[in-house]
């Protein structure tokens, strides 16, 4: 098939050199406690227990509570670059966070169609308001600021477009990530699932669709550098006032600081290089909204895409079919990290551990059951397995276990939701 031998082609171009940033490092969690942390803001909580579950079964939980009125707010941080990953607790410390958890899900390297870039966030993302990764349409997503403002979790879609100075538009098709290949689906006109070739816009975790006709947008947050392209791509570098400064063929290359890239492939490519003239403008919009088309970003909004949705007016209700997930995902049990708003606006940020002899994990299922348990009007699975994590005041609060490593370490995830007060 054309698309996937262009898409193929082009990870192959673009692919980094930092899969060893994604290698987990040995965890050192402190001591497993059941009394409550201390030295944490006015308003933000942590408590440990173990549950147990229909079968006997325990699970160490970890809950962390921020309230409406905390001393701190909530915001989503990334690695330093967006190609690349780090553990939790790099994150929180570079934003001098008290507390955080894993984000959504991610690039991750050892995926059968890992692109190159352990640190590219799967579905939704953004911080401070800047959309920095679309949405898998339709997919459930943890909205968290600014202060002052209550939690949502809601299903997410993004809107993307372009529109040059000589009155051209076109759909911008993503946002820093590798075009001609879009990991989950679920993205805009033209992707196509390369498992069977057939047109699919909805999405499909951890399935991988292609498009040979792209423009993507790189921004600063992506890396210093976009990678080089095949030839018949083409690559727009535009200014913080969105003014074109240069168009090279094929793409790759610098990033300006304040400013952006438009990498097109395929038609992309040649839309880029009829009306994205050096000298003139091209504006790139880029909308998130729920399904009462809303907008969902402002300044100081993060947006964690994931899902599938666990509790809808403080009832399970989980239908992994809906976000692309299999239903098999029901009846296995593994460590989750879950988000839940209680009625006056509490934010619930649990991790369950697993994969031991003393922590089984939790089942979707289970997992809702859980955070309803504890007083959630609305939750989302965030991404669990070895991701799950915790750190509080730069300790390991939970036991994070790698499947592949079989061991307890810490992974490099893409990003985090941090607590900062």
């Amino acid at each position: 098939m054309a698309a996937a031998a262009l898409a193929l082609s082009l990870i192959a171009a673009c692919t980094a050199s930092g899969d060893d940033d994604a290698r987990p490092v040995p965890a050192t969690p402190g001591p497993h406690s059941t009394a409550p942390a201390t030295g944490l803001p006015r308003g933000v909580t942590l408590r440990h227990s173990t549950h147990t579950w229909g079968d006997g079964r325990t699970s160490r939980v970890h809950v962390l509570t921020v309230a409406p009125d905390a001393a701190a707010h909530v915001t989503g941080v990334h690695g330093a670059h967006l190609a690349t990953a780090e553990t939790v607790r790099e994150m929180a410390d570079r934003v001098d966070a008290v507390a955080a958890v894993n984000g959504g899900y991610f690039d991750i390297p050892t995926g059968a169609d890992h692109g190159g870039y352990p640190g590219d966030p799967l579905g939704a993302y953004a911080t401070d308001g800047t959309l920095l990764s679309e949405a898998a349409a339709g997919r459930t997503a943890l909205v968290v600021g600014p202060p002052g403002t209550a939690p949502r979790i809601t299903r997410v879609w993004t809107t993307l477009s372009l529109a040059a100075d000589d009155g051209a538009r076109r759909e911008l098709d993503g946002i820093d990530r590798v075009p001609g290949r879009i990991l989950g689906c679920g993205g805009t006109g033209g992707d196509v699932l390369r498992s069977t070739g057939r047109a699919h816009p909805a999405p499909v975790h951890n399935q991988l669709c292609v498009d040979d006709s792209e423009i993507v947008r790189f921004t600063p947050q992506w890396g210093a550098a976009s990678r080089p392209g095949a030839t018949g791509t083409a690559e727009a570098v535009l200014d913080a006032a969105g003014r074109v400064t240069a168009v090279r063929s094929p793409g790759g290359g610098p990033i300006p600081r304040g400013g952006s890239t438009l990498y097109g492939i395929g038609a992309g490519a040649r839309w880029l290089t009829a009306h994205a003239r050096p000298g003139g403008a091209v504006t790139a919009e880029t909308r998130a909204q729920d399904a009462a088309g809303r907008s969902l970003l402002a300044r100081g909004v993060s947006l964690f895409g994931a899902g599938p949705e666990l509790v809808e007016n403080g009832d399970v209700a989980v239908d992994p079919a809906r976000e692309g997930m299999s239903g098999s995902s029901l009846d296995e049990r593994a460590p989750r990290t879950l988000a839940g708003v209680r009625a006056d606006g509490t934010l619930l940020l649990v991790v369950v551990d697993g994969r031991t002899s003393a922590s089984a994990g939790a089942t979707l299922s289970e997992a809702a059951a859980l955070v309803a348990g504890l007083g959630a009007r609305s939750a989302l699975n965030l991404d669990g397995g070895g991701s799950s994590t915790l750190v509080v005041r730069g300790r390991l609060e939970n036991r994070p276990m790698d499947e592949e490593v079989k061991g307890s370490v810490e992974r490099r995830v893409a990003t985090a939701i941090a607590v900062v007060g």
